[in-house]
């Protein structure tokens, strides 16, 4: 009886803490729209920088993507390992 209540509050616990753990991609897409806002605001501003904005926004999307990957890695290391 008690290692069946055993596992499934093991499982519970680990579903919980995989579901906290997603919550970090919330926050990559926040991240991903304030950085091509910022582009679009700064290409409204400066038309003739559009290579540089456009390189320095590529390199911030990345950037942010990787913390929403990485919080997507974590919660699956919560619930398979």
């Amino acid at each position: 009886m008690n290692t069946i209540f055993f596992v499934t509050l093991t499982t519970a616990a680990k579903s919980i803490g995989a579901g906290l753990a997603t919550i970090g991609v919330v926050g990559a897409g926040a991240g991903i729209g304030i950085v091509f806002a910022g582009l679009l605001l700064a290409y409204s501003r400066n038309p003739s920088r559009e290579a540089r904005l456009m390189q320095l926004t590529i390199l911030g999307f990345a950037l942010t993507e990787a913390m929403g990957l990485l919080a997507i890695m974590m919660a699956f290391l919560i619930l398979y390992a």
